[in-house]
């Protein structure tokens, strides 16, 4: 099995960067990230993935910057990953399930940035973690993370005598609501109360939905435009209100923690790792 690789991969000034995949490779967030691979000292692109319709098959992984890196954008995932020592995917859940199963073959470690799991797809990802090191998180973003973190000691202080609600906007061509961020926002703030999401989430609300329950989490969706990503998780008291927001203008954020996240697996040759892990905040 052959496929193109670029020439950067086996040169000797760049034996020891850590060859890197990239899923997704003509999508708006794919390219962020061969731009950031291409910055980058220790990371190379070793491979560039897109679905069999895709009009970019065959064509240069790094055209769109101007020059030729010899990796070429192919839907033959074997291909795609014959040479790379960790796959970046921030597909689709179907799309990520199948190219982790050529990773757990091929000894290719993941940083999944891909939401809208379901709990037996994630299930499916923990077993492919205990063959392959896996760092997956619903948002890459460092600063999400921290505030990921900041909501976790809010929640802790915060857990009675105030209503909890989470807002988040996203471009119009997001498929999943809420947000896996939003959700881990949830996810994070219902542990730290000692609560479980799934009984206290409301993420609808229409007609005559009665009094507000205290120790509900609730969600509101905004989709429109080109919104990067905004998040704001308001904890609404009686005389006070405390925001705590983190708004993306640019995808760079999210490439830049994929790259710490890929650096991390390096250190790792099993085991299924969050930001949380890469970034020590546990």
């Amino acid at each position: 099995m052959t496929g193109t690789t670029s020439p950067a991969v086996s040169s000797p000034a760049s034996a020891a960067r850590c060859r890197v995949a990239i899923a997704g490779a003509s999508g708006r967030m794919g390219r962020m990230l061969i731009e950031a691979l291409r910055d980058s000292d220790d990371c190379v692109l070793a491979g560039a993935l897109d679905v069999p319709a895709s009009p970019a098959i065959g064509s240069d992984a790094t055209a769109f910057l101007g020059h030729a890196s010899g990796v070429a954008i192919t839907a033959d995932v074997a291909a795609g990953l014959a040479n790379a020592d960790v796959l970046i995917d921030f597909t689709r859940p179907e799309g990520t399930l199948a190219h982790l199963a050529v990773c757990s073959r091929l000894g290719v470690k993941a940083v999944i940035g891909t939401t809208g799991f379901s709990d037996a797809q994630k299930a499916e990802i923990a077993a492919y973690a205990q063959r392959n090191a896996i760092v997956m998180a619903p948002n890459m973003s460092v600063g999400v993370n921290v505030t990921l973190k900041l909501l976790q000691m809010a929640a802790k202080a915060m857990s009675t005598g105030y209503d909890i609600e989470v807002i988040e906007a996203h471009h119009r061509h997001k498929v999943d609501a809420p947000s896996g961020t939003a959700l881990k926002m949830g996810e994070v703030m219902a542990e730290a109360m000692g609560r479980n999401l799934k009984e206290c989430a409301v993420y609808e609300r229409y007609g005559h939905t009665g009094e507000r329950d205290p120790s509900s989490i609730g969600f509101a969706t905004i989709r429109g435009g080109d919104i990067v990503g905004d998040h704001t998780v308001l904890f609404a008291g009686i005389g006070e209100r405390i925001e705590i927001t983190h708004k993306s203008s640019s995808r760079s954020t999210y490439a830049q923690g994929s790259l710490r996240a890929v650096r991390f697996l390096a250190g790792h040759r099993t085991g299924m790792f969050d930001m949380f892990d890469v970034l020590g905040l546990k």
